[in-house]
């Protein structure tokens, strides 16, 4: 009887075992979500429109970006996480999600490693310092002396860890006091810079460059080590004596825990193959995003670098977690 009872349970594992071989074999075999954190508008939303183009071609079904903004992007990971990991789900997430959440939340809704299957790395983010045309500034310098001799009267927006991130280490070191005010995306911040209920923020070309060249934003410095060649007269901030970022800014795809090998590694092979059609690559390059990719192995790797560069940045801006 026992020895029935174990034949039967290897049945069952067997059967198992061939079933998920055949599910990732024939997959996908219904339409495929990609989960943003932003809502429409954004570099990333931009970015994941132009793959999701790309990969419903090369995979053979369609390829649908939702977008599910706010908490820092804990909603759209916590939703990813508990998704299936039948390969019909992924998180197109930014830095501030995977590291931001867990990192300065004492409660975070997930394990930036247990809780997703890395895919692939997508890309590193561009990041501009754009003011209002009105405020009456021509460079970082007289930003700082502004901010200085007008406490408390600028207004700067936040969407993200890096913006959060880079207006605390501001406010820090150089000693002046402005006020945060936290908005869900980068779409909706530039909006109200335009609109004048904000004068600063960081945010990407996406969203800023045509604003730029129309005179409707002012750029003061490049969160990069070098110059971009979308804004070669903007200096970065090393140049404009801002602080600067060792922590990386990038967006990665990844999926629900427990993803079988084989899905992750085609998910990661015809995206890869996407963002090196030409076409795909000049289409994204002009949003100031510089694609990247990777293996899921590789991305693995590459987060747990990533959380202790974060942590030490978080700490030495003498952000805790809440």
């Amino acid at each position: 009887m026992i020895l029935r009872s174990v034949l039967r349970l290897l049945g069952v594992l067997t059967l198992a075992v061939f079933s998920t071989l055949a599910g990732a074999q024939n997959w996908p075999t219904k339409p495929i979500r990609i989960v943003l954190q932003f809502p429409p508008g954004g570099s990333t939303d931009a970015v994941a429109r132009i793959l999701a183009q790309a990969l419903t071609t090369s995979l053979g079904q369609p390829v649908l970006v939702e977008n599910r903004p706010g908490a820092d992007g804990a909603i759209a990971g916590d939703f990813v996480a508990r998704a299936e990991p039948d390969g019909h789900t992924f998180f197109l997430a930014s830095n501030t999600p995977m590291m931001q959440v867990p990192l300065l939340k004492k409660n975070p809704p997930y394990d930036p490693i247990k809780s997703f299957t890395p895919v692939s790395l997508v890309g590193r983010y561009v990041y501009v310092l754009v003011a209002q045309p009105s405020l009456p500034v021509q460079n970082a310098a007289e930003l700082l002396a502004y901010a200085r001799n007008n406490p408390g009267k600028l207004n700067y927006g936040s969407y993200s860890g890096v913006t959060n991130l880079m207006f605390t280490r501001i406010k820090s070191e150089a000693k002046v006091d402005m006020n945060l005010i936290p908005y869900k995306g980068e779409g909706p911040t530039i909006t109200d810079i335009l609109g004048g209920h904000v004068q600063l923020t960081y945010a990407t070309p996406t969203s800023t460059l045509p604003h730029i060249r129309d005179g409707k934003l002012k750029p003061l410095a490049v969160l990069l080590p070098a110059r971009s060649s979308l804004l070669p007269q903007v200096p970065t901030v090393a140049e404009a004596g801002l602080p600067t970022l060792t922590a990386g800014t990038w967006a990665a795809l990844y999926g629900p825990a427990k993803l079988p090998p084989e899905i992750a590694t085609r998910m990661s092979r015809e995206l890869n193959a996407a963002m090196a059609r030409p076409d795909v690559r000049d289409r994204i390059e002009k949003q100031g995003f510089d694609l990247s990719g990777s293996t899921p192995a590789e991305l693995g790797s590459f987060m747990v670098e990533q959380l202790q560069a974060w942590a030490k940045a978080f700490s030495d801006a003498g952000m805790q977690p809440e």
